[in-house]
């Protein structure tokens, strides 16, 4: 199966989108990245590979891992344009996450939405995660459907924990992720109240939505779970 996954140039997370990519394509699919223009290398948040305070709140070290595995294969750096995506080419599409000022170019970009809104009305498999799921409310095709994106409480807490040194790192946009998924009339699931991350050998703290086609999870600590479910819903 060939999977699409778009990215900006630059401040993806890195374990929502190295995980993802490290089990699938374990599992025998091809994922192909694509980014605004065509042959762009992305990389992830720094912060996150190095510690966003202190050393703390980045990336566990297997993901990180991956990261190194994925910026080495040469499919990472021959990224197709969003203009020149073809959804009928792909049998899924997983739209990660990531909150530094980098993920405005995806977030806010006019022709991955079109683009995406095109591959919704396929009906094939959607995966998205975290600050991902916005990408799919400003597409307009979220209401009525079952969703979690990133929780308030989850954002609000990283944001005051840090703002005294990083401002608003942790504060993509004025609204919250939460807020404005509820706002397209989507029904949202929170979740359990955790700050605990799932793990390649344990699901137990970890949640994702399944609604038909459309799966979605709410942070980085949700990746491995996310990203087994997404096999299942390719292969079933």
């Amino acid at each position: 199966m060939r999977i699409l996954m778009p990215l900006p140039d630059s401040d993806f997370d890195v374990t929502e989108v190295a995980v993802p990519w490290r089990l699938l394509t374990d599992a025998g699919h091809q994922v192909v990245f694509a980014t605004e223009r065509a042959g762009v290398r992305p990389a992830a948040d720094p912060r996150l590979l190095s510690g966003v305070i202190f050393g703390q709140l980045g990336a566990e070290p297997e993901p990180k891992r991956f990261y190194d595995e994925l910026t080495a294969d040469p499919g990472f750096a021959a990224t197709v344009a969003w203009e020149a995506v073809q959804p009928s080419e792909y049998d899924g599409l997983i739209l990660a996450g990531g909150h530094a000022p980098g993920m405005r170019q995806y977030l806010d970009s006019a022709v991955l939405r079109t683009k995406v809104a095109e591959f919704w009305r396929l009906e094939r498999p959607v995966g998205a995660i975290c600050h991902g799921v916005i990408v799919l409310a400003r597409a307009g095709v979220l209401a009525e459907r079952r969703t979690t994106c990133l929780p308030k409480y989850m954002e609000r807490m990283a944001y005051y924990a840090t703002a005294w040194k990083l401002g608003r790192y942790y504060r993509t946009y004025p609204a919250y992720v939460e807020d404005e998924v509820r706002a397209t009339g989507a029904r949202f699931s929170r979740g359990p109240i955790s700050t605990v991350r799932g793990t390649a050998t344990d699901d137990g703290p970890a949640f994702a939505v399944q609604d038909g086609n459309y799966l979605s999870a709410r942070w980085p600590g949700d990746a491995y779970l996310f990203a087994r479910r997404f096999d299942r819903l390719l292969t079933t």
